[in-house]
């Protein structure tokens, strides 16, 4: 057992650090008063021990101003050299989403190995003389090791709230835990306590659960599975990493389902819905809570001292360090992500700045030298993170190649822990139709399995997967996986029966049954915000009214990422699946819809739904125990195969007004939105952009940057001789009534690097017929580094010979030589009069 505190004089030490800033900001600009009494109490979780205190206090007492602010600072793999990083000595580095060795998502897990090998080098340095501090590296390992090729890859946490089994979510953490340790790393950001009361928000899947019953129940148990048992010898040993409770407060709520906005609750419900997996983290000891994106009744989380100091800190007793989320410390009123006190002083420990940390760096020296942000406030954070590196034994370690477990990378995707992910795919699966009990299905017979989704591993593990988005994930990605095709093939095969996989449904011989396998593509935070709940693709639909008008008995397995409104799909379905995000291991699957060959059940369903079904998809707000609760299927609903599994026709009114297709909008959020593609090209090859970076040959490179939002936009750089172009592309569009109407195309953008030749904006027609027009002396007139928006006319492009009812490229640019721009949104609007024709 390890000592309590007992000595009087750090007790005060402590105490002191834990108070000393409630003076500075007695009453919050804008904040909603709140009563800290009403929260709840919690047993701190580990307890504050003497000896890592007096250990912390010699330390700080060594270090200089600059020094103390470095450790409060993270920047991301991408946006800095280990060679930086020497200089500085951060207290953490991440890996973002699309952040890897080389800029390679897909990197082999020995070139992760390195990098942290190196950036551990740089922290410990002491050529200088100066404090010699290692470094956390924190990754977002949140359905298992997903940024590493080969991981087991569980289902996100959508269907795992749906197992309703935390020992399960136990073994999760643990199996995430000892393939993190292979590559070095210490930290992962996980687990995701967020409650969803709307499920329009792109981070559903994040969620367990729309109640706090579940997020509660599975809080502590993923916290011990990542770090292990407080109070035992396995409390953070060998096999663990740190784990960190996210986004604290109130991202499953915000207003509209808005990824970063702002939850209007009551601090009742604010509390009682979005709260309530905080306690049980603590008390499982979990050592970093990072803060939210989001905003509680307009005051931005990650200023909200009153929640993240006076409810958290003191009130709960947390004593590990809260960590903000990507650059949302520039979202204060009157910050930005290189200029922020407001956040330290509200209780932020450190600092998540991924490309930021440059600036950063230097106003958080000048505003704690000049008293904007008091010492004590610096001092209790740097104690703060000290203390967890100390508990995780960080100083006693060994460079991250020498570690237990590391490069042991037979540990990823081991036959035990593919057994874990395979076992949480067959309990998250849902059945809410089972028509005069079609399934199970023997699998002595001819089953024909439809729908490109059937066989595509990236797609059933959606978003968090390699890169950020999920997307660009091939089968050949996944050497460890299944698709949902292969493991009903195998499962067939094994019973004596005939398996065949036709994506569009053809057949030769007619099947006795078709599965049709469809659902969401991949996405991530916001770039999966939604309107409503209409599940809009058509192929899946089609599919399935195919085999029931051949007479043909056909199975839905859905996958999503949140209920939606399928309700045709239903109907045309004799049983129906939600599947959710499965990950890696498809065979779970078959595990469960196919009979052993002496006919007996193999599995039965046991998943439960933890998120309520909508009947109309403008039900985007449906939670149990709402006064006007009218679902189609409720929380807890899911059948098994002893049960009446029938289910009526549906009604196929979605409650809505159709729609028109946003066939005028074509780059948002980072993405060419459906149907363009955005592609890449140049006089030796073309690529569409799906992963960011992208580097084609010498000539053109790719990157996400941030504008308003997290790699909202893409940069695009030239550097060779021979030309480059991007291109937003798709199948030929008729926009001649557009023209007519003296629409614009409009593109928001900004100049990182002036061009050295000419730059032409052009269009292309079904017939590749090229239009382009000069624009470069346009982007001479800008100031660089700074956002700002065109308008060029449609009708500059019909009168430049432009057949505009036949457009396959709506958007290109090409040049030679050097040059850098950054856009943020492209889109036809309506010409008030700002529109040029260069």
């Amino acid at each position: 057992m390890k000592r309590r505190l007992t000595n009087l004089t750090t007790i005060l030490i402590v105490l002191f650090s834990m108070t000393a800033c409630t003076e500075t900001l007695e009453k919050e600009e804008g904040s909603i008063p709140i009563n800290p009494e009403n929260w709840p109490l919690t047993n701190g979780g580990i307890p504050i021990e003497a000896e890592i205190e007096a250990k912390i206090s010699n330390l700080i007492a060594s270090m200089t101003l600059e020094e103390m602010v470095a450790q409060t600072i993270q920047p991301d793999i991408a946006s800095i050299t280990p060679s930086e990083f020497k200089k500085y000595k951060f207290g953490s580095v991440l890996n973002g989403g699309n952040s890897a060795p080389g800029g390679n998502v897909r990197a082999p897990a020995t070139e992760w190995l390195q990098l942290a090998d190196e950036f551990y080098a740089a922290s410990i340095d002491t050529d200088k003389n100066g404090a010699s501090i290692p470094l956390l590296w924190g990754t977002d390992a949140v359905h298992g090791h997903n940024n590493i090729v080969g991981a087991t890859i569980f289902p996100h946490n959508i269907g795992l709230g749906a197992t309703r089994n935390p020992d399960l979510i136990r073994k999760i953490g643990q199996v995430t835990a000892k393939e993190v340790k292979t590559t070095g790393m210490d930290w992962t950001f996980a687990p995701t306590l967020a409650v969803v009361r709307d499920d329009r928000w792109g981070r559903s899947y994040e969620g367990y659960s729309e109640d706090p019953e579940i997020v509660a129940d599975y809080a502590g148990a993923m916290v011990e599975g990542l770090q292990g048992i407080p109070g035992t010898d396995n409390f953070l040993d060998k096999e663990h990493v740190l784990a960190c409770a996210k986004h604290f407060l109130g991202d499953g709520g915000t207003q509209n389902g808005k990824d970063q906005g702002d939850n209007l609750d009551s601090e009742e419900d604010f509390r009682n819905h979005h709260g309530a997996g905080y306690p049980p983290a603590i008390e499982a000891g979990v050592q970093t809570v990072m803060a939210s994106f989001s905003s509680w009744n307009g005051q931005k989380m990650h200023g909200n001292k009153q929640l993240l100091t006076t409810v958290l800190k003191e009130r709960m007793g947390f004593n590990g360090f809260v960590v903000g989320d990507w650059n949302g410390h520039g979202q204060l009123p009157g910050a930005d992500k290189t200029n922020s006190p407001a956040c330290m002083i509200a209780g932020l420990d450190m600092y998540m700045a991924p490309d930021s940390w440059r600036g950063l760096y230097k106003n958080l020296l000048a505003q704690v030298k000049s008293g904007k942000i008091p010492k004590s406030r610096i001092e209790d954070a740097v104690r703060r993170i000290l203390r967890v590196k100390f508990r995780l034994g960080l100083f006693d370690l060994p460079k991250p190649s020498e570690r237990p477990f590391a490069g042991q990378f037979e540990l990823l995707g081991a036959p035990d822990h593919l057994k874990v992910a395979r076992q949480a795919v067959r309990e998250s699966l849902v059945l809410l139709k089972n028509q005069n009990k079609l399934l199970p299905l023997s699998p002595n017979q001819r089953i024909l399995v439809a729908g490109e989704a059937a066989n595509n591993i990236g797609k059933q593990c959606g978003g968090w997967t390699y890169s950020w988005q999920g997307t660009g994930n091939a089968n050949a990605h996944f050497p460890n996986g299944q698709s949902i095709w292969q493991g009903i093939q195998h499962a067939v095969e094994e019973g004596g029966g005939e398996a065949v996989f036709s994506p569009g449904g053809d057949y030769q011989q007619k099947p006795d049954v078709a599965i049709v396998v469809f659902g969401e593509q991949p996405y991530a935070e916001f770039m999966g915000d939604r309107e409503d709940l209409k599940f809009k693709p058509d192929e899946g639909l089609n599919l399935l009214k195919s085999f029931r008008d051949a007479g043909i008995p056909t199975i839905g397995i859905f996958l999503s990422g949140r209920p939606m409104w399928v309700n045709p799909e239903i109907n045309a379905s004799d049983a129906f699946v939600a599947a959710w995000l499965p990950g890696s291991q498809g065979a779970g699957i078959a595990d469960v819809l196919i009979n052993q060959a002496d006919g007996s059940i193999n599995f039965d369903f046991k998943g439960k739904l933890s998120f309520s079904w909508p009947g109309r998809a403008n039900q985007t707000k449906l939670n149990r125990n709402d006064s006007d609760y009218d679902p189609l299927f409720p929380y807890g609903y899911g059948l098994t195969y002893s049960d009446e599994g029938n289910l009526a026709q549906l009604s196929e009114d979605s409650g809505m007004e159709e729609q028109a297709d946003l066939k005028n909008l074509f780059f948002v959020k980072g993405n060419a939105q459906g149907p363009w593609k955005l592609i890449a090209k140049t006089e030796s090859e073309e690529k569409t952009v799906q992963d960011a970076p992208l580097q084609l040959a010498q000539e053109l490179s790719i990157k996400s940057v941030d504008h308003n939002a997290q790699e909202d936009a893409k940069q695009i750089n030239w550097q060779g001789e021979s030309q480059g172009a991007i291109l937003i592309s798709g199948l030929p569009v008729d926009l001649s009534r557009e023209t007519n109407g003296e629409m614009a195309l409009s593109f928001e953008y900004r100049i990182d690097k002036l061009p050295e030749n000419p730059v032409f904006l052009f269009m292309e027609s079904g017939d590749e017929k090229v239009t382009e027009i000069e624009i470069g002396k346009l982007f001479s007139k800008d100031s660089q580094g700074n956002w700002t928006k065109k308008e060029i006319s449609l009708s500059c492009f019909a009168e430049a010979g432009t057949d505009m009812s036949n457009l396959s490229t709506v958007f290109g640019l090409k040049t030679r030589g050097t040059f850098s721009i950054s856009f943020s949104k492209i889109e036809l609007v309506s010409n008030q009069g700002e529109a040029i024709c260069p």
